[in-house]
């Protein structure tokens, strides 16, 4: 039996068996009300509606502290015997990295393509929304980490949900967060061993296949996708045996580089077409209040944009805490500020450059995607750049190999705090684990098991509703912390000594 037939009998029969599951999940979990002509799904309602609470209690914090927050990443308010394993850049770099991917590429072209360039405005409204949810979920990661006895740091919804809400509400709250620890955990390993980890290994090979002369190219075939398999599993096996500090290394390289090939192509594109440029904005503005020939009009732009960024920048779901939890640092809210950076980063600039590329190039497969055809977003943003750099689909690929093993990457490490925390710490546990999503690295470039992707994206977004009630409960904590670190600041400042008791609060937590 040939390796092709085997592959497909294991896809017929993983979707014969979840596919029943993952539509009663999905649509359960992104169920939608019609609204003025168009749905919207009421989990990123959800979202949004967080992104709104948190701006207005913390006051707008994510565009009065930005410049703070490009300080602390810079380590201007660095302090000396700070607990953690990696500085503040290369947190945010392994947080970015789990957020920017291919979403950033093809997702924003079927935005653009649903809803119009309008979508592009509510897209940056709800990512900039965002960076206020993340600010909050981050604070508590680092608040209530758990910093081990040789130095590493586990941290994520699964410890500040049961610690927090233990501290808030006594008996009932230490009881409904070990319930809730255990959920977290399971939803988080489930995303990162099939969206976190084989739909980008998959997705990667895919388009490596398309510019390598398809099916009867080089690695068209079966034996060339398990090359590629085995190749990615190395790479990421490698790295992810040496834990966060590892991760971060890579990520603190891939991160900026993989962002700058993107950026720096998307302003060659715009430059090239710098007289289209005020004409393109004009039309991304008036088609948030005005589009044409979009399903629900102003709603419908609105809710795609939405929609996009929400799913962009995974801010509430509860998995960039974990990245972030490791950061060296006596004052959580000092991670949460650089916390915000990943929204702004994610969605503010680079989907909005994605947007701007494929509304300034207009390439013929937009308009024809926009008209009803069914063209892959890749193939959208491909051909936009291709307008003026023909051989810009190699580049890009080399992009979407970056954003896939960085993404990959990632989702190991926030896969394996969740598999320890609920099979335990002992080197053999984590060993276990990383031999496990090694292989499914292998699996992802054979297999599409896409109703195990519609599934794990199903079972992410759950956790958001279970994160975002948590943070409301526990916004209060955020305050305090936010209010002591901005006292730590001013004391820097005026050259004074901090007063902050965190460094007994950070020995509490050492088990």
């Amino acid at each position: 039996m040939s390796l092709d037939s085997v592959t497909r009998s294991v896809d017929e029969a993983v979707s014969g068996f979840f596919e029943p599951i993952a539509k009663w999940l999905g649509e359960v979990v992104f169920y939608a009300v019609p609204i003025g002509g168009t749905d919207l799904p009421l989990i990123v309602a959800w979202l949004v509606v967080a992104g709104l609470v948190f701006t207005g209690w913390f006051g707008f914090i994510q565009f009065r502290k930005f410049r703070l927050a490009v300080d602390v990443v810079r380590g201007k308010y660095d302090e000396k015997g700070s607990a953690g394993e990696v500085n503040h850049f290369q947190a945010l770099t392994a947080a970015v990295s789990g957020t920017v991917g291919l979403g950033n590429i093809a997702g924003v072209a079927v935005a653009v393509s649903i809803g119009g360039p309008g979508a592009t405005f509510w897209m940056v409204l709800c990512g900039l929304l965002g960076m206020a949810t993340k600010f909050v979920e981050v604070t508590l990661g680092v608040k209530y980490r758990e910093v081990h006895a040789d130095g590493t740091v586990s941290g994520g919804p699964m410890h500040y949900l049961p610690k927090g809400l233990a501290e808030r509400f006594g008996k009932n709250g230490k009881a409904l967060g070990k319930v809730l620890a255990v959920l977290a955990s399971f939803m988080i390993l489930f995303f990162g061993l099939f969206g976190g980890n084989l739909f980008q290994v998959n997705q990667s090979y895919a388009q490596l296949v398309s510019v390598t002369g398809g099916e009867d190219g080089a690695l068209g075939s079966s034996a060339g996708a398990l090359f590629f398999g085995i190749l990615i599993a190395a790479l990421v096996g490698i790295v992810l045996l040496g834990g966060i500090r590892s991760i971060a290394n890579v990520t603190s390289r891939l991160v900026p580089a993989m962002a700058g090939i993107y950026i720096a192509a998307c302003l060659v594109v715009i430059l090239v077409n710098v007289t289209a440029v005020p004409d393109a904005v004009a039309t991304i503005v008036e088609g948030a209040f005005n589009p044409e020939g979009v399903a629900g009009g102003v709603l419908g732009a609105l809710i795609i944009g939405f929609k996009r960024a929400a799913f962009s920048n995974e801010a509430g779901l509860g998995s960039a805490p974990i990245a972030h939890s490791a950061v060296k640092t006596k004052h959580p809210a000092s991670e949460g500020l650089v916390a915000l950076l990943e929204p702004f980063i994610d969605t503010v600039v680079i989907c909005t450059m994605t947007a701007l590329t494929i509304v300034i190039a207009n390439p013929a497969s937009w308009a024809e995607a926009r008209a009803g055809e069914d063209i892959g977003g890749v193939t959208i943003t491909s051909d936009a750049f291709e307008t003026v750099l023909p051989w810009f689909p190699y580049i890009l690929t080399v992009a979407v190999l970056l954003f896939a093993v960085s993404t990959v990457l990632t989702w190991g490490y926030y896969g394996l705090k969740s598999w320890t925390y609920l099979f335990g710490r002992s080197r053999t546990s984590e060993l276990t684990f990383k031999i496990l999503y090694t292989m499914f690295a292998v699996a992802g470039s054979l297999l599409t098991l896409q109703t195990l992707i519609d599934l794990a994206d199903a079972v992410l977004f759950t956790l958001a509703v279970v994160n975002i009630i948590g943070l409301y409960l526990l916004a209060p904590v955020v305050k305090r912390e936010l209010n002591a670190f901005l006292q730590y600041v001013q004391n820097r400042k005026a050259g004074e000594p901090s007063e902050s008791g965190k460094d007994r609060e950070q020995e509490k937590n050492i088990v």
